[in-house]
């Protein structure tokens, strides 16, 4: 079967090293990546502890589809921890070649406890696992520190994953990134590792994985990868997801000057047709992908000359229209030091955005700069500001290395208003005034904004429903989304490739069953996904973060009605809706009026074990 039944022990304060079994019950039960990587998380940490501190697990999971032939599964793998952002439940997916190094060095899993004396790195070499110094890498890039430990161990073909200087810096917006340009993106991951000395984790595996029924199963993958040459994938194929600018731009629902607009009029300077046609020198795939979607990005003049990067539509919306930056030289540059520094590109635009606007509207000036002028669409501002936070250079570095929530309750003045984040994290690239569903799908989100948590936005912009508003029934379209990418963040699918599963979870529960042996049926897989979100919410619980009052919107979404000109002006979402869908979802979800899931409904799905933390949080509600 695909599953290794291994978990991987590595203490850092102690050195010790050792692996334990993983019982079968909870293998179909949690499926791998973040289900099971949520329940590993849960069994060895302890309620309320900090983000920062050694007690805090670090999980590395593999899924069951990691290390096969699976198109965009088989190259992934996933990581959960206490999330410095949000403080809260943290989960990333990244794709590459690192995930099936690690399946097949013999593990789904690696929790990481407890912290080094030293900068260190993880060489995971099949059965043999060190701790290696890493002082000597301090400083450098992801991308150099792949590049160092590779010709260190002498294999070029070693995967690694590792931090930046804002890592080792505890930014809580810093990330991890594998094969030069794949991320553990949003909510801190990086910080977690810095906070543990670990700079990186280097896997090299030898050993198969294989698969319960091998001939059905290659004859599955071959039906994907025909599907993935169809009209499924073509957007990725093409422009890659910066086709959304012009899209979103035409619904006014792309966010533009810190959420002052919902329509950028420099989009077609920043468009995936102006960036493919000047810009993009080549398209590269992640390892058994039957697609390539990587847009590779070089700016070929100017005083950004050379700067190369993955350029994604969330990246260049929020270092372009979020700070009304139309240079996408500046952009592929800005984006490039984020990966450099290793911070998330998506909370550092919305971060810069956030300052540009404080210093527009004077709450922040030239001598808190430094003599810097962030007035939005100053490209060189941008490069700067992003220079600074991933080295926490100077007061305003340092501050907004803290992301936009606790930077705006530092610098007071009222600039929370400014601050667009739900549960500490920030905005992905859709105007939630424009696209309600989306707004009910973010708020309960439970990593904080999100659009990878519900693809909430999606039946808004497909006109699927009245997108100006919030009605009955928002909720179940919410869940069921959710249920949804549970599954597919458990499996470890690439959701660039979910349009291929024409058959939804008939299609994953195949792949499930054919590469595991374990038979599952949809309305099983249907069940895993709604266990999860609800492991999820009772995790969120736990750390005190989990009920109505963290369900939130930005104070702009309730407040500035969209000023553009068009269809959408005057756009904005009342408390009275938004609290019409909460309710909404709470039902859908079988949770009480704040949000806490019954403990009627944890024992239906087999989570009994958490139903005193229910119990407790909903008895301190009366």
């Amino acid at each position: 079967m695909s599953y290794n039944k291994r978990v991987l022990y590595i203490d850092l304060t102690s050195g010790k090293i050792e692996t334990k079994p993983l019982k079968d019950e909870i293998l179909k039960k949690y499926i791998g990546g973040i289900g099971l990587g949520m329940k590993l998380w849960l069994d060895n940490s302890k309620a309320g502890v900090d983000p920062f501190s050694p007690e805090n697990p670090l999980i590395f999971i593999t899924g069951p589809l990691t290390g096969t032939l699976a198109p965009s599964a088989g190259n992934s793998y996933a990581a959960v921890s206490k999330g410095p952002l949000t403080e809260g439940i943290l989960n990333c997916e990244a794709h590459g070649f690192f995930g099936p190094d690690l399946k097949r060095a013999g593990y789904d899993a690696v929790v990481f406890t407890g912290k080094s004396e030293k900068l260190v790195y993880a060489w995971i070499d099949d059965e043999s696992v060190q701790l290696i110094d890493a002082e000597h890498l301090r400083g450098k890039s992801p991308a150099e520190t792949d590049e160092t430990i590779r010709e260190e161990l002498g294999d070029f073909y070693i995967r690694v994953s590792a931090i930046g200087e804002a890592g080792e810096k505890l930014s809580r917006v810093a990330l991890v990134i594998n094969d030069e340009y794949r991320a553990i993106g949003r909510g801190g991951m990086g910080a977690v590792m810095g906070s543990k000395n670990l700079k990186a984790v280097a896997a090299r595996g030898t050993h198969d994985v294989n698969v319960a029924n091998l001939e059905e199963f290659k004859e599955f993958v071959r039906t994907i990868y025909e599907r993935m040459k169809g009209p499924a994938t073509r957007k990725y194929r093409t422009l890659g997801t910066p086709e959304n600018v012009l899209v979103l731009n035409a619904l006014a629902a792309l966010p533009t000057r810190n959420f002052s607009q919902a329509t950028f009029e420099g989009a077609e300077r920043v468009s995936g047709e102006y960036l493919l046609e000047r810009y993009v020198k080549k398209i590269i795939g992640c390892a058994t992908c039957g697609m390539r979607c990587d847009h590779i990005a070089l700016v070929p003049e100017g005083e950004y000359k050379g700067a190369t990067s993955r350029v994604e539509f969330e990246c260049l919306w929020a270092l372009g229209p979020l700070c009304g930056v139309d240079r996408l030289d500046a952009v592929i540059e800005a984006i490039r030091l984020c990966d450099h520094y290793g911070i998330d590109c998506i909370s550092a635009g919305n971060i810069v955005a956030f300052a540009m606007d404080l210093y527009e509207n004077g709450i922040i000036t030239k001598k808190d700069t430094d003599g810097l002028d962030l007035s939005f669409g100053n490209h060189e501002a941008l490069v700067e500001t992003v220079k600074r936070m991933g080295t926490r250079k100077g007061w305003l570095g340092d501050i907004l290395a803290e992301g936009s929530m606790r930077a705006a309750e530092k610098i007071g003045k009222g600039a929370e208003k400014y601050a667009n984040h739900i549960k500490g994290m920030e905005l992905p690239g859709y105007d939630l005034r424009t696209l309600k569903t989306a707004a009910l799908g973010f708020s309960v989100s439970f990593r904080g904004a999100c659009h990878l948590r519900s693809g909430a936005y999606s039946p808004d912009m497909k006109g699927k429903v009245d997108r100006l508003k919030i009605e009955k029934g928002r909720g179940k379209i919410v869940v069921d989304g959710e249920d949804m990418y549970n599954i597919v963040d458990s499996l470890i699918l690439c959701k660039f490739s979910r349009g291929v599963l024409y058959d939804g979870y008939k299609d994953m529960a195949n792949y499930y069953t054919l590469a595991t042996g374990i038979a599952i049926t949809p309305e099983e897989l249907i069940k895993a996904g709604e266990r999860i979100n609800n492991l999820a919410r009772v995790l969120n619980i736990r750390e005190d973060k989990g009920t109505r009052e963290y369900d939130t919107l930005p104070w702009k979404i309730m407040n500035v009605p969209v000023p553009d000109e068009g269809v959408a002006k005057g756009a904005v979402v009342s408390q009275e809706e938004f609290d019409i869908g909460l309710d909404d979802y709470y039902n859908a979800r079988g949770w009480t009026k704040d949000g806490i899931p019954t403990p009627e409904k944890l024992k239906e799905l087999g989570l009994d074990d958490l139903v005193s933390i229910v119990k407790k949080k909903i008895g301190s509600k009366k």
